[in-house]
C-alpha cells in the first residue's frame, strides 16, 4: 500500500518519512545487491523521493522568510513573500551580510580627536582616565 502512495505525486508521504525511504534506496544500490532492472525502478523513486524532499523544504524555507522579525513586545513582524526576489544563493548572500553587519557604533572608533576630550559615556574602554 505504500508503493502505491509513492506513485501518486499528491499523496506523497512527508519529509521524514520520504528522506528515510530514499536513504535506504541510496545503501540499496549502493551494496549492489540489487538486480539491473531493479536498480534502475529504486533509482527512479528515488528520485521522485529526492525531488519532494527539495520541493518541502523549499516551502518550509519561504514560510520561515515571511517572518522577518519581532517588535519590542515580543509579535512578530512579517512581510510578504516575494518570489521573484532573487535564487536561493542570492538570499543566502543577504542573509549572511545582515547577520555579520554590526549595528551602529559598535567597533566603531573615532581617532580623529585628542583622547583626553573623550566622552564617558562613549562605551570606549581605552580611555586612559577611566583605565586605572
Amino acid at each position: 500500500m505504500a508503493e502505491k502512495k509513492l506513485n501518486k505525486q499528491d499523496a506523497l508521504p512527508g519529509f521524514e518519512v520520504s528522506l528515510t525511504q530514499l536513504e535506504g534506496i541510496v545503501h540499496e544500490l549502493e551494496d549492489g545487491r540489487v538486480g539491473l532492472e531493479e536498480s534502475l525502478a529504486r533509482y527512479e523513486e528515488g528520485v521522485k523521493l529526492l525531488r519532494h524532499c527539495h520541493g518541502l523544504l523549499t516551502k518550509a524555507e519561504r514560510r520561515i522568510e515571511m517572518l522577518s522579525g519581532i517588535d519590542a513586545e515580543g509579535n512578530p513582524i512579517t512581510q510578504p513573500m516575494d518570489e521573484e526576489s532573487g535564487t536561493l544563493e542570492e538570499k543566502a548572500g543577504r542573509r549572511s551580510r545582515r547577520r555579520s553587519a554590526k549595528p551602529d557604533g559598535i567597533g566603531k572608533t573615532d581617532h580623529s580627536g585628542d583622547d583626553e576630550g573623550a566622552d564617558v559615556d562613549s562605551g570606549d574602554v581605552d580611555e586612559p582616565e577611566l583605565l586605572f
